[in-house]
């Protein structure tokens, strides 16, 4: 008999009824959760190409969307993406009057974005393909970077490649072929590290058709291959062998009779090769390139990976050349740079935790946090990214809408004489000419930025002294750029 008046089951505490459980459907049981976990473990690569995909695509865009182009190479490119979409030879009027690309690169791989550019014309389509492309690679590098290392120190060094300064420097320049490239590098090299030596070379394959300097990338790469896979796979480093050897006769006949064929003017590149003061020609600007390259991406590990060597075809070709803007890190030269030298890291890595000085695995095992740390700092404050946080990045100034009116009155498939200033508005709808360089041809119209004056106060008096014998009259002005018309 209970002395508190109210009965007490056995089943009951002491202290009171027990708080019921939770349902079983408000909770995954353990596996399910591991599943979950497993999911999302192998998602992050993908999650985070998507992410970096969308901040590439908004810099470019912005920076189209504002006139912010700094060359011509973004108006070279869609003219000839231009043809190929409508089943045309290439030709890039830019470059003079029926010049074909294929006489100053060989880069026959943008043929490929001719189907998004017939349905959706314009240069801010080669944009968005670059964005999606240059956001791909970072997938294989991650995912290397994570098989080899580890879910976390795999993730930063992903990260760290998303946000390195050498791709954020290509996504700032316009547009270029080496986009194409950048991809390519990195998933043949993560089946490099992979031992999937067959992968790996037919991944290096199609670069041949990116750009004619880069059959020497895929036979140094090739030659990585073999020298990997020689003790455990002798066919595939005799494979590698061919293929090294198929890089350089391709490289060859696209340097000595392809280019030649289809050029005006010869290979004009050659003209920069070897000139001026040689290989100790601006040394200062090439030894701060090789320390960009290798101190704040890799902490100088990657020296420690033979997938180094990959990279030493492009930065031979810049540092021999007389044109100074090849040794700096500007610009879109060093973003196939990129996933070699982070990929090397990652192969130093995984080599260097197994070394028997305690300092240098302590230093291993730190890098990957430091490397992302250093990326992120970069992108906060100098590196192009930053500009994102700036209200400014996303508003169209009111020059651009006043230039982009006047630029209307133009009628569609005129002859346009152009500088780099609005010519990337003018080459999804008419034929334009680089200012200066029609070579007889006479354009419809002339338009440029005289807004620094150096066309002189008069652009009816220039535009008679660019083309004697014809007179032009002026159109209209909106923010510097001026529009006139030839009537005679």
């Amino acid at each position: 008999m209970s002395t508190s008046g109210s009965p007490q089951t056995a089943e009951e505490p002491a202290g009171g009824p027990a708080a019921p459980s939770p349902p079983a459907y408000a909770r995954p049981p353990a596996a399910g959760r591991a599943r979950l976990a497993a999911a999302a473990v192998r998602g992050a690569p993908y999650a985070l190409v998507c992410v970096l995909f969308l901040a590439y695509a908004t810099l470019s865009v912005c920076r189209h969307r504002r006139m912010e182009e700094s060359s011509w190479d973004l108006g070279i490119f869609e003219q000839a993406v231009r043809a190929y979409a409508h089943l045309q030879a290439p030709v890039v009027d830019l470059k003079g009057p029926g010049a074909l690309v294929l006489g100053d690169h060989f880069s026959p791989v943008i043929a490929l974005i001719a189907p998004f550019y017939r349905v959706f014309p314009g240069p801010v389509t080669l944009l968005v393909v670059q964005a999606a492309l240059l956001a791909l690679s970072a997938l294989p590098v991650t995912r290397a970077a994570v098989r080899l290392l580890g879910q976390g120190r795999g993730l930063a060094v992903g990260v760290a490649y998303g946000l390195s300064w050498g791709i954020q420097r290509a996504v700032d320049f316009d547009f270029h072929e080496i986009c194409f490239a950048v991809p390519l590098l990195a998933f043949a090299l993560e089946a490099l590290l992979a031992r999937r030596w067959r992968a790996a070379l037919l991944w290096s394959l199609p670069l041949l058709l990116v750009k004619e300097d880069l059959g020497a990338t895929v036979a140094v790469l090739a030659l990585v291959v073999a020298w990997r896979a020689r003790a455990a796979d002798r066919r595939a480093a005799r494979l590698a062998l061919g293929v090294a050897v198929a890089g350089v006769v391709a490289a060859v006949v696209v340097f000595t009779v392809v280019i030649p064929h289809f050029a005006l003017d010869g290979y004009t590149y050659w003209e920069k090769m070897g000139k001026g003061g040689g290989p100790f020609q601006g040394y200062g600007t090439k030894l701060a390139t090789l320390a960009w390259l290798l101190v704040p991406t890799t902490g100088l590990l990657a020296l420690r990976s033979p997938l180094l060597l990959v990279a030493a075809p492009t930065l031979g070709w810049r540092f021999l050349s007389s044109d100074p803007y090849f040794w700096s890190s500007d610009f879109h030269y060093s973003a196939v740079l990129m996933p070699v030298v982070f990929l090397a890291l990652a192969d130093a890595l995984d080599t260097v935790r197994r070394d028997r000085r305690p300092w240098l695995r302590a230093y291993a095992l730190q890098l990957p946090a430091a490397v992302l740390a250093a990326a992120l700092a970069l992108s906060a404050t100098s590196l192009p990214l930053a500009r994102l946080g700036e209200r400014e990045t996303y508003r169209k100034p009111a020059r651009v809408a006043a230039v982009e009116k006047l630029l209307a009155r133009i009628p569609d498939g005129v002859g346009v004489e152009a500088d780099i200033g609005v010519l990337s508005r003018l080459t999804s709808r008419c034929r334009v000419f680089w200012i200066g360089n029609t070579r007889g041809v006479l354009p419809a119209y002339l338009t440029f930025d005289n807004s620094t004056g150096w066309a002189g106060k008069d652009p009816v008096d220039y535009a008679a002294r660019l083309h004697p014998g014809s007179r032009f009259v002026l159109v209209g002005e909106a923010g510097g750029v001026v529009l006139l018309q030839r009537v005679a």
